[in-house]
């Protein structure tokens, strides 16, 4: 896997806490600089770094030691994968509905990871201090399509910037409870952790939590559903699921955040449709190494085929 690597570089913008602005120009994750702060292997112009909440000046210029990754814990395993696209920098999956993309706890193997070990003969990035997890975003178990993931740590980079600058697009198929008016809108709220169930995420007020903006626009109308396109400015936890839910059109078989309409219920039982009813449709970036756009569709899969067409004839 080789040796440390030492990212350098200006930060550019005043007033940001640390970590953030770090983040924002190193295209590790936030999480990944705070931990890497904490084991004292960031400067900043020649002096060790301190606490995250610092406030970065702009012209500060900054060196953080990234170490070798350690090991990965989770093994190889032969599981299916629907490859939509591969070269030696990355890979694009569309990934079905019910696997998980990163072991822990309770999830332990089975995963994409796994999968993805066993695909690429562990030719996957480190840069999230875990050899070869190659993870640079995640969807839902219960959500189906499209993911991008990296081979190599400057793919892994070059992607993680782009979705820290929300420049990559993303788009997904929802189908809810009721249809929204106007049919077509934006949605705007922070979301963070719910304090009342730590596996739910909320809507909480402006300067909590993080940032999120949905676009939506209605697709088709049923008698009681509605399927949407959802385009995605940011990428929080949750963000289409809370959303949705919050203007009161939650997605049809959610567990977690909405309750299907009595008149639905019977379709979705006789169907046995046991999820939320999302799917990443459209993935777009700009390569990371070779700078060519990219852009990838993934028709969904048969489980919302089959309760769309059931849609329609009920209507």
């Amino acid at each position: 896997m080789g040796g440390q690597r030492i990212i350098t570089g200006v930060i550019e913008s005043s007033g940001e806490r640390i970590d953030k602005a770090l983040a924002q120009a190193s295209g590790l994750s936030r999480e990944r600089v705070k931990a890497l702060l904490g084991e004292g292997r960031v400067t900043l112009d020649a002096v060790p770094a301190g606490s995250a909440s610092v406030r970065a000046a702009a012209g500060t210029r900054f060196a953080i030691v990234v170490p070798a990754a350690a090991p990965a814990e989770a093994e190889a395993q032969e599981i299916p994968l629907s490859i939509v696209y591969e070269d030696e920098a990355l890979v694009v999956v569309d990934k079905p509905a019910g696997l998980v993309v990163h072991p822990a706890a309770g999830n332990l193997d089975g995963t994409l990871v796994n999968a993805l070990l066993h695909h690429c003969r562990g030719q996957l990035s480190g840069i999230g201090g875990v050899a070869r997890p190659g993870i640079v975003h995640r969807i839902d178990k219960d959500t189906s399509g499209l993911l991008v993931v990296a081979k190599t740590d400057a793919a892994h980079e070059g992607l993680a910037r782009q979705f820290a600058d929300h420049s990559i697009e993303r788009a997904y198929l929802a189908i809810t409870a009721g249809g929204p008016a106007p049919p077509a809108g934006t949605v705007r709220g922070s979301i963070a952790r719910s304090a009342t169930n730590r596996k739910k995420m909320a809507l909480v007020a402006e300067g909590r939590g993080k940032h999120a903006v949905t676009h939506y626009r209605t697709i088709e109308r049923f008698a009681h559903a509605a399927l949407l396109e959802c385009r995605l400015e940011t990428g929080r936890t949750h963000q289409v699921r809370v959303h949705l839910a919050s203007i009161g059109h939650p997605l049809l078989g959610d567990p977690v955040y909405g309750r299907t309409p009595s008149r639905l219920k019977p379709l979705l039982t006789r169907l046995g449709f046991h999820r939320q009813a999302l799917h990443a449709a459209e993935l777009g970036f700009v390569h990371p190494s070779t700078g060519k756009r990219l852009h990838f569709s993934a028709e969904p899969p048969d489980d919302l085929r089959e309760l769309l067409a059931e849609l329609r004839s009920s209507d």
